[in-house]
């Protein structure tokens, strides 16, 4: 059975944007050319943790709208949420694992 390192179970515990935060700097950090080949691989494993991390956080979010919605009389009402009918984020060019 795996147990979860220290670093892991800290992954699990961060807030959202300080997830995105450390992301950018894995990523700075990667794009730098300054790092040996075993630090590239750690700071990988580092930041496929953390987008499994943000990806979590925003699944709850998305539950959370569904609860909290509210129809036109200002009632609270359930409704499906529907990811599919949710905006696209544009893909930014100074973000990137690789």
């Amino acid at each position: 059975m795996a147990t979860k390192t220290p670093a892991a179970t800290k992954s699990n515990e961060e807030s959202f944007d300080s997830a995105m935060s450390r992301l950018e700097q894995i990523v700075e950090q990667m794009e730098s050319d300054q790092l040996p080949l075993e630090e590239l691989l750690t700071r990988y494993e580092e930041g496929v943790t953390l987008v499994k991390v943000c990806e979590q956080k925003l699944t709850a979010v998305e539950k959370r709208i569904e609860i909290i919605t509210r129809n036109a009389a200002g009632e609270p009402q359930i409704e499906e949420f529907e990811p599919e009918k949710k905006p696209v984020a544009k893909p930014r060019d100074d973000v990137s694992l690789f």
